[in-house]
């Protein structure tokens, strides 16, 4: 039998991860995320991502990038289920790349970043208006971390 508690409060949260280049093939890494509600399972995905990242935080902010697009779904489609009345804070996304969440809160632009700052705009345009905010947590709590840590060993499309 399967039994849940009461939680204190339903909170929707996010965790999104990527390993970097894993694909031996290819060398395209795999970005998944997971969003909980009330500590189950709502939502996730785990892929290969389209284009080649040229560093762990490239494939990092893709990953949180994917997440931003579920969140914005999921906040407009968890209160038509009639669970929670509506969700005016900002969704929580965690992810384990100090790199990825400080430029998610940062006007700053650099050179380094210029191609990314350019299509993933939008994440820190979400944090601006309050839709998301991205947080740090270490790969070992991320409920996304184990999943797409291991080594990527077949082919996946």
């Amino acid at each position: 039998m399967l039994t849940y508690r009461k939680p204190d409060a339903l909170q929707l949260v996010g965790h999104a991860d990527a390993d970097w280049a894993g694909c031996k093939d290819t060398k395209k890494s795999m970005s998944g995320y997971v969003f909980t509600l009330a500590g189950g399972a709502v939502s996730w995905k785990i892929c290969k991502q389209s284009i080649v990242a040229s560093s762990t935080m490239y494939a990092e902010f893709i990953a949180c990038y994917e997440a931003t697009g579920q969140a914005i779904w999921l906040k407009k489609f968890v209160p038509g289920l009639r669970v929670v009345d509506s969700i005016d804070k900002p969704l929580k996304i965690y992810c384990d790349n100090t790199s990825v969440v400080d430029n998610c809160h940062n006007n700053r632009s650099s050179g380094a970043t210029k191609h990314i700052d350019i299509k993933f705009y939008v994440v820190k345009e979400r944090i601006q208006d309050h839709t998301i905010d991205v947080e740090h947590l270490g790969t070992e709590k991320n409920a996304c971390g184990s999943a797409d840590k291991r080594p990527f060993t077949q082919h996946v499309e």
